[in-house]
């Protein structure tokens, strides 16, 4: 077959733009917070990067040969990489249920907000915040609320030892304090 008829793509082309990590039939929780990052970085890829690239590749598309153009390639790839982000978040957005832990009611047990303060079987205090897929980042000690220690820690007490799902087996981990609210 002639190479004229096959279409040669450097792999970026297949990427997903569909939300992934739900489960299926869950709602995509997140707080206010992380709402309004989300939209914050839509309206910032909207109005500020997406009319800068288009520039950019008009520019460089009436210079002429386009094959071998930088300018024109590389501003065409980071168009689709912007275009993929753009339907990403719309998608996150339109299906976001946000909750605010501040208006939560039962702040005895844990729910999904909640700063929560545990202490390991190693004798370690570990707190950490239960937010929804998008906010996650360990590094802060924000963690999903469909990961393994979240789901484990949810509706239990201040008090309660819950067992966490680990690759090296079943641990108990044991509920030292539960708070709302930054």
């Amino acid at each position: 077959m002639s190479k004229a008829f096959t279409k040669e793509s450097d792999g970026d082309d297949e990427l997903e733009d569909t939300p992934k990590g739900l489960p299926p039939g869950s709602k995509n929780y997140m707080r206010p917070q992380g709402f309004a990052a989300l939209k914050a970085e839509l309206s910032h890829l909207l109005k500020v990067e997406r009319p800068k690239v288009v520039e950019v590749v008009s520019w460089a598309a009436g210079n002429g040969d386009r094959s071998e153009n930088g300018d024109y390639l590389y501003g065409k790839k980071r168009l689709r990489e912007i275009d993929r982000r753009i339907r990403f978040l719309t998608k996150r957005i339109e299906s976001a249920h946000v909750v605010d832990p501040d208006q939560q009611k039962k702040r005895d047990q844990v729910f999904f907000g909640a700063t929560v303060t545990y202490a390991s079987p190693r004798d370690e205090e570990i707190t950490i915040t239960i937010v929804g897929i998008d906010e996650a980042d360990m590094e802060r000690g924000l963690i999903s609320w469909i990961s393994p220690v979240a789901r484990a820690l949810l509706k239990a007490f201040e008090g309660d030892s819950v067992p966490v799902r680990t690759p090296s087996g079943i641990e108990m981990i044991e509920v030292v304090e539960i708070r709302y609210g930054e």
